[in-house]
């Protein structure tokens, strides 16, 4: 397993070491001390998620709040998405800046989100399955999130606006500018 840094403090791209032949391939996708111990945390992951979506669909940007913060390693198990962070900790030095990253079944890169983030992906396929571990249990009464479109982010998600498909919910958020003030 190789881990890099990003531009984002604490967010790190996680590239499985891949053993591949005539039959297919094999990777470990996780190992809790090896990952603890090359990113320099001691992160316990107690939920998997997992969802399905076709070319289009955004989902994003969410968080959950105080105590049920969740940290996030986050991956693609079949077609390729464009998944997104923000770093919505004030006193970050890193704080409102984002990074994009490409997640696919050919490059089985993952992403590790910390608590904290805003996280969300379009699906740049005809189908993505995505799936995604948490360090904490969801807990609806503390979700929250930021506007995909916000100007002052300036995500380029990759798609034309019209082929972006973006629940009710979603297209209400609120401006990241009027959450943080």
């Amino acid at each position: 397993m190789k881990i890099s840094e990003t531009k984002l403090k604490d967010c790190y791209i996680i590239e499985p070491r891949k053993f591949e032949d005539g039959r297919g391939y094999f990777f470990e996708s996780f190992n809790e001390r090896l990952f603890n111990e090359l990113t320099n945390t001691t992160t316990r992951f107690v939920q998997d998620n997992q969802s399905y979506s076709t070319k289009g669909v955004l989902r994003g940007l969410h968080a959950q709040r105080d105590e049920y913060a969740q940290a996030k390693l986050v991956r693609v198990l079949q077609g390729k998405v464009m998944d997104v962070v923000v770093d919505a900790r004030k006193g970050s030095p890193t704080f409102g800046q984002h990074i994009t990253i490409e997640l696919s079944d050919e490059n089985s890169l993952q992403l590790f989100v910390p608590r904290g983030f805003l996280h969300g992906f379009v699906v740049l396929s005809e189908t993505a399955s995505f799936f995604y571990k948490c360090d904490n249990y969801y807990n609806k009464h503390s979700e929250w999130g930021v506007r995909y479109s916000d100007p002052t982010l300036a995500i380029d998600w990759k798609l034309p606006e019209e082929m972006l498909i973006v629940s009710d919910k979603d297209k209400v958020l609120p401006a990241f500018h009027t959450v943080f003030g």
